[in-house]
């Protein structure tokens, strides 16, 4: 069991972007940041903003400030420096084909036409990562998905985002011991 001691929150940075669907990751980073006294801070060696987590020494927290497609640029440049493998990266990140609310871990697979996860496949030489997808709905005409992630949910939409956030933080401790099987299974079930 290998636990994860990269978490990578997807986003674009700027306020302009700070509420949009998009930036669900940068959420779920900002979330453990503060519940577990991590601060953030801007280190342009890894091209984002940087954290440890306060109860470990060798985990960290990476929010990229490279905007989205370029994700892979900072993922990579953390993950080669402190020689963390693919395996032990979390990526959270906003996903179209989940009903907002909705909450999913999984490790490796495609990127479903989303050009952080691409970006970050290329970057790391494969995409045998985990992700965790934290669901935004889809608009439900694909010439409609860049105008959809680009905005903010809707109040009920946020409403359901912030649960699955705070359910997903629940797992957090199986997630620093490596026990995916659990975790899945308390995030997974009702």
């Amino acid at each position: 069991m290998t636990p994860i001691k990269l978490y990578v929150g997807l986003g674009n940075p700027g306020g302009q972007y700070e509420a949009t669907r998009h930036n669900a990751g940068f959420w779920w980073i900002d979330q453990v940041a503060a519940s577990n006294n991590s601060p953030l801070k801007l280190d342009s060696k890894f091209l984002g903003l940087v954290g440890k987590l306060s109860n470990s020494n060798d985990t960290w927290l990476l929010k990229p400030n490279t905007f989205m497609n370029a994700s892979g640029k900072a993922v990579a440049a953390l993950a080669n420096y402190y020689k963390i493998l693919p395996e032990q990266i979390l990526v959270i990140h906003d996903e179209l084909d989940l009903p907002a609310g909705t909450v999913k871990l999984k490790k490796a697979g495609g990127h479903g036409g989303h050009n952080g996860l691409k970006d970050i496949a290329a970057a790391l030489g494969t995409p045998e990562f985990w992700r965790l997808r934290l669901g935004i709905g889809h608009p439900g005409d694909r010439n409609e998905v860049v105008n959809f992630v680009l905005k903010a949910p809707t109040k009920d939409e946020q409403s359901a985002l912030d649960g699955a956030i705070d359910k997903s933080l629940s797992i957090l401790p199986q997630l620093l011991s490596g026990d995916f099987e659990q975790a899945m299974l308390k995030l997974h079930s009702k």
